[in-house]
């Protein structure tokens, strides 16, 4: 016999419990169900899809009994398709309490989970188009998205999560899907989530339950499950500037009471913003998504079932990188010192010929003659296995993930500067194993024990490559003047940079990442009487992580000729010229006197060092030389170097220098210092009831990220595990006669080695520096590192109210402060980029960057019904962010003010929702907050977009 859906027994549960009229409970049914269902902070999600159900009714004559502890508070187990049965209240009663959620991997009452958590409910994310990962965290207490491209914008909790620079960082905040953990941020950036159940943010360090460990918390998506009752549901939504979404989600039974299928798809298409004018057909923050997932259950036996799931992203790309305009800078240095007004490069002859452009038009309009789309695309399969034992089961979830990225970026002009250059080209896949065993729930103590395995594997490549133009913008004042003074030296100009092509980045152009982490993990519930609980949790991961990384020239363009004899010992057959622009008369290399000179002159060594006999290499030399000869031909149409005029020569140098300085280091395959360590992640959490509708808790948690194999110019460079401490007190309440749901907490959050951008000595350009002069000062640059010292506090809460008629409330904010406790070693503004000493910043005490004080929002959901079988539905979120610095050195000048977006739909249709048309509206009031900012550009908002839906369901 066919089951019966529980999706539909839960919404009549939860309707039933309402005790409103037949034609307005219909009419509140699906809003009802969900609403009750939102969770919200503290609490996770309540499942509305067949496979889990929206709420766990409490029998009357059981509502009315004091708690007898947990043994009556258990939650019916599941059947073979993975549904739970949701058994019928009595009329009359309003279970709230009884929701339960999932976010402990087992079903359980909201009120006996003390987690920090927040939820969006499917329903919401389709009511408001919210498909985008940027548009779910406008909808949970403290949680944050930072605006970058495709693989790095990424999700902050209580203010942290920042990405990193490096490929070989974990993210901060984990991310779960369908049970997999995604252990690379980008997988979840870039693609639309549909057919969604919920979405539930855990706050705080997680891993001794919820897949790979992580130090400030996860979010959980879950997608609808197969069933063996036939749905289908379709929508296709047109929007402005060419929009179209598309989606639909199919299933039911193939073979009755042994397989089910459910198919969902989307297509999101549709022009961005605002207009290359350089290719007017490209337009930036476009969408072309698509993406499809397959899922099967089968179910052989009462005590078996198995789920499998397939999906796919083809490679399609979207514009995101370059869509800034610059600022004009007319403000001083922080110490009042003026700004130097040196000429823009783009005033300077080479591009002032080209009467198209303007510093001016660049202002006001996106000129990227360069720039494409950034390409991305995943593949995943999934098979989740369940057998159910006489007391316990064990769930088995095998996951393959995969994730491809490239980018092709641009500066803001029309010139042949940047070719194919400056983004990343990266290939990532992940393989995943987690073995779980579960106790029944009830008794003294129910607990989860199990295994998990991860390997990945991320090959990255940074690309740069340069045009006919490079060579002119990238000239010093003094290169260019030199340069442009004829022809001969506008040749070099066009050749020192022209067509070269190279896997060129400071952490390496070309990596090689190989991570494996293997973890056993325990969770138990100590039930020590009827109303306290104490929860407790332990997971030992081993972490193995390498890296192996190199930078070379890939193209040697149109001036080899122009290259050193060779970088770090990677040998580029060029010659080495150097020039004692000084009142020294002597040269230095590697701390020894080389040859005596005379203020001014230009001289060529040859190749390798060749300047003494004891560094002499033969063959260098004598391929330095005729090098260094053909440059002389080639360019000055000279017999050889030594035929040359000293201007002719300096020429020459500033020529080879550019190309040096674009180059930079270059080295061989480096293996990064491995990290290998053991890392434990603990929770201790006593929960008491005070009474049936108010559950109070304090929960303890340690968490940690593992530290990252990383080199840095051709030597390795090792950073720390980021590691949380976590302390939580909060409760989680029924109120108004159970019509309002309040829950809220305070927490405490001590980080130490906080991975992000710090700023060190560079070591290799040091020496190289000191070699030509013992009296050079340390140079320094950015890279990932450690921050000492991080410290997190704060308020949060959520609440739902459903008291009022065809109406449901939720709210949501916090009160937050992310600040560095301790960070001496920060990279400076630009506001003070004229400061003489070139060590870190002390940023201690500042508050971290794109970590607002307040947010909040609320949504609304309003349901008239019209006639007997026709609704009006109406729904709203308004989301509000106090002001907050967008730049990690913590610049004044990037600054986002405080601002205020708001989503609205209203729409009309049949209250069995067969058919439904919406009118969408995302930033209704057109809020035109910047995105981010800095010194000297900014990224505007996202303007107002309306859209019409029409949706169906069979």
């Amino acid at each position: 016999m066919r089951r019966i859906s529980a999706q539909s027994s839960s919404t009549s549960a939860a309707l039933r419990a309402l005790r409103l009229p037949a034609i307005q409970a219909q009419a509140l049914g699906p809003v009802a169900a969900a609403a009750l269902a939102t969770c919200l902070s503290l609490s996770s999600h309540a499942q509305s899809n067949p496979a889990v159900p929206a709420t766990q009714a409490v029998p009357t004559d059981q509502a009315n009994k004091d708690d007898k502890g947990p043994q009556q508070d258990k939650v019916p187990e599941q059947d073979k398709a993975g549904n739970s049965g949701v058994a019928t209240p009595a009329a009359g009663t309003l279970a709230l309490e009884g929701i339960t959620v999932r976010s402990r991997n087992r079903i359980e009452r909201l009120l006996d989970v003390p987690v920090s958590v927040s939820v969006v409910q499917g329903a919401e994310i389709d009511r408001l188009s919210a498909y985008g990962i940027e548009d779910l965290t406008k909808r949970a207490a403290n949680v944050s998205w930072n605006l970058g491209n495709q693989r790095t914008s990424s999700i902050s909790i209580r203010g942290v999560g920042k990405v990193g620079q490096t490929e070989a960082q974990d993210p901060s905040v984990g991310i779960i899907v369908d049970g997999v953990n995604y252990a690379y941020n980008a997988l979840t950036s870039s693609f639309d989530f549909v057919d969604i159940d919920s979405v539930e943010v855990t706050r705080g360090p997680q891993g001794t339950l919820l897949g790979k460990n992580t130090s400030v918390g996860t979010v959980i998506f879950t997608t609808k499950r197969p069933s063996f009752t036939p749905t289908a549901d379709y929508k296709i939504e047109f929007r402005q500037r060419d929009g179209l979404f598309a989606s639909g989600a199919v299933g039911g039974p193939i073979i009755d009471d042994l397989l089910a299928y459910r198919f969902a798809f989307s297509v999101n298409r549709g022009e961005g913003d605002i207009r290359n004018r350089a290719h007017p057909d490209m337009t930036f923050t476009n969408k072309d998504r698509v993406s499809g997932r397959a899922q099967f259950l089968l179910t052989p036996s009462p005590d078996f079932s198995a789920r499998l799931a397939f999906d796919l992203q083809p490679r399609a790309g979207e514009a995101t990188n370059g869509r800034v305009f610059p600022k004009r800078i007319t403000t001083p240095y922080l110490n009042g010192e003026p700004v130097s007004q040196s000429v823009s490069r783009y005033e300077r002859r080479w591009f002032k010929d080209n009467k198209a452009y303007t510093p001016e038009l660049a202002e006001t309009n996106i000129i990227r003659d360069g720039a494409r789309p950034l390409v991305t695309g995943s593949r995943g399969a999934t098979a989740e296995l369940n057998w159910k034992l006489p007391e316990h089961s064990i769930t088995s979830i095998t996951a393959y993930k995969d994730y491809h990225f490239n980018a092709y970026n641009d500066e803001n002009s029309p010139f042949d500067i940047g070719r194919n250059s400056g983004g990343f080209y990266i290939d990532y896949k992940q393989l995943s194993q987690e073995v779980r065993l579960s106790s029944a729930v009830g008794g003294l103590v129910d607990y989860q024990t199990g295994i998990y395995l991860l390997g990945v594997k991320n090959k990255a490549t940074n690309y740069r490559g340069y045009g006919n133009d490079a060579g002119a913008f990238s000239a010093s004042d003094s290169q260019y003047a030199a340069l442009d003074a004829d022809g001969n030296g506008r040749y070099l100009l066009l050749s020192s940079l022209a067509n070269l092509r190279g896997a060129l980045n400071g952490t390496g152009g070309q990596e090689s990442i190989r991570n494996k982490s293997a973890a056993v993990f325990a969770q138990a519930n100590w039930h020590l009487g009827d109303k306290f609980t104490l929860t407790t949790g332990v997971r030992v991961t081993r972490e193995d992580r390498r890296n192996t990384t190199q930078t070379q020239i890939i193209d040697q363009g149109s001036a080899p000729e122009l290259n050193p004899s060779s970088v770090n010992g990677v040998k580029l057959g060029g010659f080495d010229s150097y020039w004692n622009n000084g009142a020294a008369d002597r040269w230095v290399l590697n701390g020894r006197v080389v040859v005596a000179g005379t203020a001014g002159a230009i001289l060529v060594p040859a190749g390798g060092y060749a300047l003494t006999t004891d560094n002499r290499d033969t063959a260098a030399v004598a391929t330095g030389q005729a090098q260094a000869d053909f440059a002389a031909k080639k360019y000055f149409n000279a017999s050889s170097w030594s035929a040359l005029t000293p201007e002719q020569k300096k020429q020459l140098y500033f020529a080879q220098t550019i190309r040096k300085n674009a180059v930079g280091q270059l080295w061989n395959p480096v293996d990064g210092t491995p990290y290998k360590a053991t890392q434990p992640t603990l929770l201790i959490s006593p929960s008491y009831k005070l009474d049936r509708d108010i559950n109070t808790y304090f929960s303890f948690q340690h968490g940690e990220k593992a530290g990252i194999a990383q080199v840095f110019n051709g030597s390795p460079y090792s950073v720390e595990a980021e590691k949380t401490n976590s302390f939580e007190l909060g409760f989680k309440s029924a109120l108004l006669n159970r019509r309002l749901i309040l829950n809220a907490d305070v927490f405490l959050s001590k980080v130490s080695n906080y991975q992000q951008g710090v700023r060190i000595i560079d070591t290799k350009a040091t020496e190289q520096a000191k070699a030509a002069d013992p009296k050079a000062i340390p140079i320094y640059s950015g890279i990932t590192g450690n921050v000492p010292r991080v410290k997190l506090y704060g308020l949060e809460f959520d609440g739902l109210y459903s008291g009022l008629p065809n109406t449901t409330l939720r709210f949501s904010g916090a009160i937050n402060e992310a600040k560095f406790a301790k960070f001496p070693n920060a990279a400076f503004p630009a506001e003070e980029g004229n400061v003489a000493v070139p060590a870190g910043k002390d940023l201690s005490g500042r508050t971290m960057a794109g970590a607002p004080k307040f947010s909040f929002n609320v949504g609304g959901d309003y349901n008239l019904p019209i006639g007997s079988d026709h609704v009006l539905r109406s729904s709203a979120n308004v989301a509000y962010t106090s002001s907050y610095l967008s730049d990690g050195s913590l610049s004044i000048y990037s600054r986002v003010p405080a601002n205020v977006l708001v989503d609205a739909s209203l729409g009309f249709g049949k209250l069995n929702k067969s058919f439904e048309v919406v009118i969408l509206v995302k930033n209704l009031f057109n809020n035109k907050t910047v995105m981010s900012q800095s010194w000297g550009e900014y990224a505007p908002a996202l303007p107002r977009t309306v859209a019409v839906a029409f949706s169906t369901r069979l």
